[in-house]
């Protein structure tokens, strides 16, 4: 059996092995046949794929369960997609859940100390008791809780991934532009994507595969500010400071059409909003370019608006 790495196939690869379920259903074909529609994935990347003819009675295996699969890449649209001949769950020690499960490269209680340590040296005590009390808060989920259901960070303990790069860059300025507050800044970079822990459905795989019921009808920017007001008040915390940390969570998107009602209004804001701007681009450019070939371009990356990017040509 074969280790998949799923995002270096090619058309006509012939395969062997384990892959994780991300989402099925069960679909009628124009000819009226029942056929399984699935993402697939695995460490590298996620495919959709094709299971033809299948039959009523046959057991249709759960989202997050790891298959073999004996399969075929095909192309469909310009696309490539799996067609699979023969699937059935994996067996345990077939598995090996580090191929199947894309992750941040730092191990989560060493990202989540540094946020900790970060929090607790923020000079402004309002500040500092803030994110403290938000990372406490939330720890358990925050240790494997991914950033996205398919955008930048979707990878186990995505979320802890994006926000101490954030916070490495965010510090990395600061002396750049002294008229910053660091305590202002650095909470609102903690405190910023927090909720999404509320917005995403996952599981301590660390996948994403929907929304939740508050997540769809609210969002993690209006569900963010909303838990801002409340910790304030469980703290005690003055007007302003909860103010501007709501202020930095419903800007941090700065226009409408990607769901900030407000642009940043003072310069912390603008910086946080630069900050998770920068770093969703570079890691969806990234991940791009690992499976692009050197002088090549890329498919087109839906994160960056559908542009294909170019993978230089130079040596190592």
């Amino acid at each position: 059996m074969e280790k998949i790495n799923l995002a270096y196939r090619r058309k006509d690869d012939q395969l062997d092995g384990v892959l994780l379920i991300k989402t099925v259903d069960v679909r009628k074909s124009s000819n009226g046949g029942l056929y399984l529609d699935l993402t697939v994935m695995d460490a590298t990347g996620e495919m959709n794929a094709k299971a033809w003819n299948w039959q009523e009675n046959m057991a249709v295996p759960p989202a997050n369960a790891p298959v073999r699969v004996k399969s075929v890449i095909t192309e469909f649209n310009g696309k490539l997609q799996m067609r699979i001949d023969r699937m059935r769950v994996a067996r345990p020690e077939e598995v090996a859940w580090e191929d199947l499960v894309p992750t941040a490269p730092r191990p989560p209680q060493e990202m989540y100390d540094e946020l900790v340590a970060c929090a607790q040296s923020l000079p402004r005590s309002e500040f500092s008791r803030l994110a403290v009390a938000l990372l406490v808060e939330k720890k358990t989920k925050l240790l494997y809780w991914p950033a996205a259901v398919s955008f930048h960070h979707a990878e186990r303990s995505g979320l802890l991934h994006h926000t101490t790069t954030m916070l490495r860059a965010a510090e990395a300025l600061l002396p750049i532009y002294p008229y910053l507050d660091r305590s202002l800044l650095l909470c609102g970079v903690i405190a910023h994507d927090l909720c999404k822990i509320d917005e995403l459905g996952s599981g301590e795989l660390g996948i994403a595969t929907e929304y939740t019921r508050e997540g769809n009808l609210l969002g993690h920017i209006v569900q963010g500010v909303a838990h801002i007001a409340q910790i304030g008040e469980q703290l005690e915390l003055s007007r302003e400071t909860v103010l501007l940390i709501q202020h930095m969570i419903l800007s941090h998107h700065e226009t409408p059409e990607y769901g900030s009602p407000k642009p940043p209004l003072f310069p912390e804001a603008q910086m946080l909003h630069l900050l998770d701007m920068m770093d969703a681009r570079m890691f969806a450019m990234h991940e791009a370019l690992l499976t692009t070939p050197r002088g090549a371009f890329s498919d087109r990356v839906r994160a960056l608006d559908g542009r294909k990017l170019y993978h230089p040509d130079l040596d190592d």
